[in-house]
């Protein structure tokens, strides 16, 4: 039986919040960094940096499956339940602040501007993002299900 079942704080949503948070961002300067450094457009770099923010932050719900002795399988079957739903609605919000904020598209990696609607949107998904989390840990799903193996 789910020990977290019902029991959702908002502190425990915050930390499954914060991991998700902290994959994307990864993933997703990454991703910009590369598709400026090759000279692509706004489309295939958005597509690369969210590609990256889903593999970075299922990365790090792998690695810690992985180092309670999960087999491969097993850990990337949980991270897939435990993540996707997090860091699809962490992605939506994030892009989705960055395409309507006037002037963020277009903005290069050196400009003040690129850096404070990252910021931006990256706090406004952490802040739609955590209520999504609670409500999965108090239903068993999402990051209750990671729990099970720490």
């Amino acid at each position: 039986m789910n020990h977290y079942h019902g029991r959702a704080s908002w502190g425990m949503a915050a930390g499954a919040t914060l991991h998700c948070l902290t994959g994307c961002a990864i993933g997703e300067v990454l991703g910009m960094v590369i598709g400026t450094a090759l000279g692509w457009g706004n489309l295939p770099t958005t597509v690369l940096a969210i590609a990256l923010a889903f593999l970075f932050g299922y990365a790090l719900t792998l690695r810690g499956i992985l180092s309670a002795g999960v087999d491969a399988r097993t850990a990337v079957r949980v991270a897939l339940a435990a993540d996707t739903l997090s860091i699809a609605v962490m992605e939506l919000i994030d892009n989705g602040v960055i395409l309507l904020w006037p002037g963020a598209m277009d903005a290069r990696l050196s400009k003040p501007l690129f850096w404070i609607a990252l910021a931006a949107s990256l706090a406004i998904a952490f802040v739609v993002t955590t209520p999504v989390n609670k409500w999965m840990i108090g239903r068993g799903k999402g990051h209750a299900v990671v729990h099970r193996y720490h």
